[in-house]
């Protein structure tokens, strides 16, 4: 994970590679590995069955029907997910590998 962080208005994000030209930036898509298979996670069924193997379960419990959410009954953590795969982009990838150590990892997709 390469980039600076920003806080402006009380908002901190990240900045990948702030030194590379906008348009080239904001064009490069990331993809989601899952390290023991080599994997690249293409879509919520197979995220959904390797969550489960890592002892995560399906949430229903939230009122917010555009999520998908996952907790683990072991830890307090939740991953909310947009009910639309399209929209699942590099900060919902890296809040699964951070919440996932040692089980993914994100890169630029080729």
């Amino acid at each position: 994970m390469s980039g600076v962080w920003v806080f402006k208005n009380g908002v901190i994000r990240l900045v990948e590679n702030p030194n590379q030209s906008g348009s080239d930036t904001q064009n490069r898509r990331k993809v989601m590995v899952y390290l023991p298979t080599g994997e690249v996670v293409s879509s919520y069924s197979t995220l959904e069955q390797i969550l489960q193997s890592l002892g995560w379960e399906r949430y229903f419990g939230g009122g917010d029907t555009d999520l998908l959410q996952f907790h683990k009954r072991s830890s307090i953590d939740l991953i909310s997910l947009p009910r639309d795969f399209t929209k699942f982009n590099s900060v919902y990838m890296y809040d699964i590998v951070v919440k996932n150590p040692n089980y993914f990892h994100v890169r630029d997709s080729h």
